[in-house]
């Protein structure tokens, strides 16, 4: 059988259930086959997950725009969104990002790209290397409320917005007065806070490198 058809099957399937509910058995069954077949190719459910990883991280490119000449800024930023839309499409994946280290081809080329722009912008080593793992974890940190959002209704944020409203403005006046904004849009809190993080990344830049475009 071949491989790609197998790890194709497990992306879809942990799209399904979740990794904690994904099995050998399931995906046998998914593809017709034996744990037996599976068994010949992979050592266990585990090495199937890290291909899991991988194959998502391949679809990230297929997010990033066309950026021609643009600010290492916009292009950390359009990296970092690019990676947050194909988790949207693979919500239930981002658990696996949490005791996982990409390794793979796709996962190195992620973080070479990112890398690459920050050392090449100005940016010490240490700190091109704590940027990146800092623009990451924001990233899948965020990711991972992508599957409770979607269960989330616009009656329930309307109610807490009309909570939030009725609250005594003498004891929360700053609560009162934000209420209409609060809750936001995930996505708008994202790139809202992932901007915060980027442009604030430009006060670690060496003074002679802080007059680069951008």
């Amino acid at each position: 059988m071949p491989v790609d058809r197998v790890i194709d099957a497990a992306v879809e399937l942990v799209d399904e259930v979740g990794p904690r509910e994904f099995s050998m058995r399931l995906l046998a069954q998914r593809l017709g086959s034996s744990t037996a077949t599976l068994y010949r190719h992979f050592a266990g459910k585990d090495e199937i997950l890290v291909q899991v990883v991988e194959r998502v991280l391949g679809e990230v490119h297929l997010h990033y725009p066309d950026l021609p000449a643009a600010s290492w800024q916009d292009q950390l930023i359009a990296g970092a969104d690019a990676l947050f839309q194909t988790l949207k499409h693979h919500p239930r994946t981002v658990s696996l990002f949490d005791n996982h280290v990409p390794f793979g081809p796709h996962g190195l080329a992620g973080r070479e790209a990112a890398l690459s722009i920050l050392l090449s912008t100005g940016f010490p080593p240490e700190i091109a290397a704590k940027a990146y793992t800092a623009v990451a974890h924001y990233v899948i940190g965020f990711a991972g409320q992508l599957h409770l959002d979607s269960t989330t209704t616009p009656d329930e944020t309307q109610g807490l917005r009309t909570f939030y409203r009725s609250l005594d403005p003498a004891r929360y006046p700053a609560t009162v007065t934000s209420a209409p904004h609060l809750p936001g849009s995930l996505e708008d809190e994202f790139h809202f806070g992932l901007q915060l993080i980027v442009h604030g990344l430009a006060r670690h830049l060496p003074s002679e490198g802080r007059g680069l475009p951008g």
